[in-house]
């Protein structure tokens, strides 16, 4: 089901089972246009435009409320995605390969494919997740590269938001596009960082962490 709001935001509803193709393409249009969405994830709905969107980022950080030193996230497809914008070696990537996809967050020094912009200015780290979620995940097929990724946590709340409708409903003036994969959780994801010989803890979420 496809419905527009005012201004120009598309409701797009899929099976959070079998997504239709014909309403993903959609929103990869709007995506290529330099569009701004929301989509599920298994941890909240998530913010998201494509790689090169530089104004794409800004919008997201504008919703959040975020300032320029907030580091924003890229969401990949798979992990032989995420091995192309950090620097992983043989023992990370097994680290990471034992909990990709799933409720991660890791924290990872950035290849040369990560814009300076996204890069910890200091320490030149990305944050990187691979969902389990089905409908992220075929929309992501669409695309070479991540998305730009942050959690839809209103300024003010706690928690993501977790409902398509809902977001369509609070944030249609802001977004080009909401693609409703059905409820998602609530429970953040566990964000550990990797940037050393060891893995830290950053934040306890639904991921289980073990060093």
């Amino acid at each position: 089901m496809a419905k527009s709001s005012s201004k120009s935001c598309v409701y797009i509803s899929v099976h959070p089972d079998n997504p239709q193709a014909r309403l993903l393409e959609q929103v990869v249009d709007v995506l290529k246009a330099g569009g701004v969405i929301a989509y599920p994830t298994e941890s909240g709905y998530a913010l998201g435009c494509l790689l090169d969107s530089k104004k794409g980022a800004d919008v997201i950080r504008q919703i959040r409320q975020l300032d320029e030193q907030h580091d924003l996230t890229l969401m990949c497809r798979d992990l032989s995605n995420l091995s192309e914008y950090a620097k992983v070696d043989n023992v990370q990537f097994r680290y990471l390969k034992s909990r990709l996809p799933g409720a991660y967050t890791f924290i990872l020094p950035a290849s040369r494919e990560v814009p300076k912009r996204l890069q910890t200015p200091k320490r030149k780290t990305i944050g990187l997740r691979v969902t389990p979620n089905l409908v992220t995940n075929m929309l992501l097929s669409y695309f070479d590269s991540p998305l730009i990724t942050a959690s839809l946590i209103l300024p003010g709340e706690e928690h993501p938001m977790t409902d398509g409708w809902s977001i369509q409903e609070a944030l249609s003036h802001s977004l080009d596009a909401v693609l409703d994969g059905g409820y998602s959780g609530f429970e953040p994801t566990t964000v550990i960082d990797f940037t050393e010989d060891e893995p830290v803890l950053v934040r306890q979420g639904q991921g289980v962490f073990e060093s």
